[in-house]
């Protein structure tokens, strides 16, 4: 199996390019494209991938390896959010395919890793070749963000009701 072989099986176990069909040779030929677009960076254990607050430029697909992901709180408290490995066919910074905004948490090596790395310049420019690869892409990314203020509105209700009730039982 060739190389790009590989890979294109990882780029479609990945919910961000899972809707190319691999049997149909349209949607192969748009993730060659990817695949030629990709830079392969590798991270020793300890190494941070992704800085919280630093300007987003890369997406990151974890070919190989384990990630811990951390957030601080206003407080200052850093809190673990996740730890993946690479059969979990996962990818972070995927906001920079869209823009460079600022990193919202903190990606760091638990072992060494590689990662297949592709900077929103070349995936924007990708998209104007391959206008199906933009569509696609900002598609699932809009369906996650819309995922994510449902959850964050669910969360802010059952803090704002926790609060309430609490205040209410301190004033019987």
């Amino acid at each position: 199996m060739d190389e790009f072989s590989v890979v294109l099986e990882k780029l479609n176990s990945i919910p961000l390019f899972s809707d190319f069909d691999i049997k149909k040779q349209e949607d192969v030929n748009i993730l060659h494209k990817v695949y030629d677009s990709i830079t392969v960076k590798k991270f020793k254990k300890g190494d941070l991938i992704i800085k919280e607050g630093d300007e987003g430029d890369f997406c990151y697909i974890l070919y190989s390896g384990l990630v811990n992901i951390t957030r601080t709180t206003p407080a200052g408290d850093i809190i673990a959010l996740a730890n993946f490995s690479s059969a979990q066919n996962v990818f972070f910074g995927e906001n920079a395919l869209i823009g460079n905004d600022p990193r919202s948490a903190t990606v760091m090596a638990e072992s060494d890793c590689t990662t297949l790395a592709l900077s929103g310049k070349k995936f924007l420019h990708l998209c104007e070749q391959e206008p199906t690869l933009g569509f696609r892409v900002v598609l699932y990314l809009a369906k996650q963000m819309a995922k994510t203020i449902r959850e964050i509105n669910n969360d802010k209700a059952t803090l704002f009701e926790a609060l309430y009730n609490e205040i209410e039982g301190y004033h019987e």
